[in-house]
């Protein structure tokens, strides 16, 4: 109890002490409490420069995601690749009526034609329409000089002989800018395919090149064909691993694992019409692999 009462027991200048201690941390709680110390950041936006320099921001983003859109150039309805189409906006439905059109050996002959086969939209069609690009005897067919330059032009991709044609592993980018279809950019885009399997071994490759439409190969091949074929060694299907599987030009890797599953799943392959049967594999891939692979 003593002990207690000594600790409670303060001189006059404690006292004072403590009581000037009690003054000062009540001073700061009423200052705390009752003086607001938040600053608050007024942004104006409705300023006539802030207003300039946002309708900048936007006129620079517009032309950002302008600049990122293809670029649309020429070209003749007639030869739509499925990918063309896809960057003109077409849907699958309507390229589809197009495909299906052009095999039967029709042609689209003006902007109308167009729309009655694919059935687009009169938006997309206003868009895409300034940009067909017709032979010039379709313009003018009334006059007989135009019909003679059509007759020219259809002669032009009828078969020639062996003999007449171009070596497929000789011809110019020049020479293969003659077809209907190919430009600069499939032009090149061949002989650089060309260059990397160190030549064509066989017409069927040209299939392989990206980009280049079944329609317009086959119209290459009535002007081109191997004349100086590759020698290919061909693969055994039996016992090859994925990963050489996976070195034949066209066959990707997922492909590759695919036909080395199945192999091993059916006790080996016996036949090419076998890989009909593998997830993937469409008739111009098995014209390719049977180019390269071997069941013995």
């Amino acid at each position: 109890m003593k002990l207690v009462k000594s600790h409670l027991i303060f001189s006059r200048s404690q006292r004072a002490g403590i009581l000037l201690l009690i003054v000062l941390i009540v001073a700061q709680l009423s200052v705390y409490h009752f003086v607001d110390f938040s600053e608050e950041t007024v942004f104006d936006t409705s300023s006539d420069e802030i207003q300039l320099l946002l309708r900048q921001m936007d006129s620079l983003n517009m032309i950002h995601v302008e600049s990122r859109k293809p670029k649309l150039y020429p070209f003749n309805p007639n030869y739509i690749t499925d990918f063309k189409a896809y960057t003109l906006g077409m849907s699958p439905e309507e390229f589809d009526r197009l495909k299906e059109y052009r095999e039967k050996d029709n042609w689209i002959n003006s902007i109308e034609d167009f729309k009655r086969v694919t059935d687009v939209s009169d938006s997309l069609l206003t868009i895409i329409s300034p940009y067909f690009k017709f032979p010039d005897w379709i313009k003018n067919s009334a006059t007989k000089t135009n019909r003679n330059e059509r007759l020219k032009y259809d002669e032009r991709y009828t078969e020639k002989t062996y003999e007449q044609k171009i070596d497929l592993n000789t011809a110019t980018q020049l020479q293969l800018e003659e077809v209907s279809g190919i430009g600069k950019v499939l032009s090149e885009r061949i002989i650089a395919y060309r260059d990397k399997i160190g030549g064509f071994s066989n017409d069927i490759q040209l299939y392989n090149v990206w980009g280049l439409d079944g329609a317009v190969v086959q119209r290459t091949l009535t002007l081109f064909t191997v004349k100086s074929p590759k020698e290919i060694k061909k693969i055994n299907v039996n016992t090859a691993s994925a990963s050489d599987i996976a070195t034949i030009p066209g066959i990707s890797f997922e492909m590759a694992k695919h036909i080395w599953e199945y192999r091993r799943l059916h006790d080996n392959i016996q036949s090419y019409s076998e890989f009909e049967k593998i997830e993937g594999i469409s008739q111009e891939k098995l014209r390719l692999i049977q180019l390269y692979l071997s069941f013995d």
